[in-house]
């Protein structure tokens, strides 16, 4: 599908996010991240792509990308995440008013953010409700959207929220995108393959026993922790599936492997909607994180691909019109 639209993503990451805008026909005008590992896994994997590595609170470059349609991204979770001290606007993290303010100076014809479920909480009301009335004031139709990734064919209980913000013109055109109707794979028909890569004997039983979908993979902070898949409830859940959750493998079991498996960063990747042949840079640790972090690419698209409907046909009546 040829490129017809354009984005400035901010806070890219390991291109989960970017790749679903890519699938639904976005071009990406540039990506900015902090994260060399992200950048480096961003550039490893789409040489073409303008990846700047920066700090958005210290970003001046905005105006060299006004016709962008699209300002995306994925603000800094740890602000409104129940995993920390829901600061919200008091967080030094908290990027929003950095991306409203690249918003007031691109005007893109749409806006797409992702953030985690506890930004819907009671706590932040006041503050999502401020920056409806500042999008207002540009000129936008605001709308925040709970999203499950296993509503869209991703193997994982992953709850998100979308921000979408649409200008006037074309806002009455833009709807939420629906769920399959098909349920997301399971752990164990996701990852079998990857599990018998080496011959493991008992990938088979493993397979049957992991017949649910995956919890919320947990990406980890990068002052503390190592690769593992969760506290202590989410690995308990990983066990009721078959799966180690202390740590992270190198590769898939061996032949005459006995025991419980751990999973490799790629396996998490094909459970975060990754494509298999999207590869990540780094260490173990640096790779998991990337992974941990990302936006499954398959809801990046859903709605994307909403966006891009919303947009062309207002583009379409403008030329009509014209």
């Amino acid at each position: 599908m040829p490129a017809t639209l354009s984005t400035l993503e901010l806070c890219a990451g390991a291109g989960g996010e970017a790749l679903g805008l890519e699938l639904a026909g976005i071009e990406h005008a540039g990506l900015i991240e902090i994260d060399k590992h992200a950048c480096n896994t961003l550039r490893l994997n789409r040489p073409k792509w303008n990846v700047l590595e920066q700090d958005l609170f210290k970003f001046t470059a905005a105006s060299a990308f006004k016709g962008v349609d699209l300002v995306s991204g994925g603000l800094p979770c740890p602000p409104f995440s129940k995993a920390g001290k829901q600061l919200g606007h008091l967080d030094e993290r908290n990027l929003f008013p950095v991306a409203i303010d690249i918003i007031d100076q691109l005007r893109p014809r749409a806006v797409m953010i992702e953030n985690v479920r506890g930004i819907l909480d009671a706590v932040f009301d006041d503050y999502r409700k401020q920056i409806k009335r500042q999008l207002k004031k540009l000129g936008y139709e605001v709308d925040w959207q709970p999203l499950n990734a296993s509503d869209f064919g991703v193997p994982q209980l992953r709850p998100r929220v979308v921000f979408v913000a649409i200008n006037k013109n074309d806002a009455d055109r833009f709807e939420w995108p629906t769920p399959h109707k098909t349920k997301a794979p399971t752990v164990g028909e996701t990852l079998y393959e990857l599990m018998a890569a080496n011959g493991w004997k008992g990938a088979k039983l493993w397979k049957e026993r992991a017949d649910e979908i995956a919890p919320t993979i947990v990406g980890g902070s990068t002052k503390h922790g190592g690769p593992d898949l969760g506290p202590t409830r989410a690995k308990r859940a990983w066990e009721s599936l078959g799966v180690n959750g202390h740590t992270i493998a190198e590769d898939a079991p061996a032949k005459d492997f006995v025991g419980m498996p751990r999973l490799t960063v790629q396996m998490v990747a094909r459970i975060q909607g990754f494509p298999p042949d999207w590869q990540f840079s780094g260490k173990k640790t640096n790779a998991y994180r990337q992974v941990g972090n990302a936006f499954p690419p398959p809801v990046a698209f859903a709605v994307a691909a909403q966006i891009v409907k919303a947009l062309l046909a207002g583009r379409r009546l403008m030329r009509v019109a014209g």
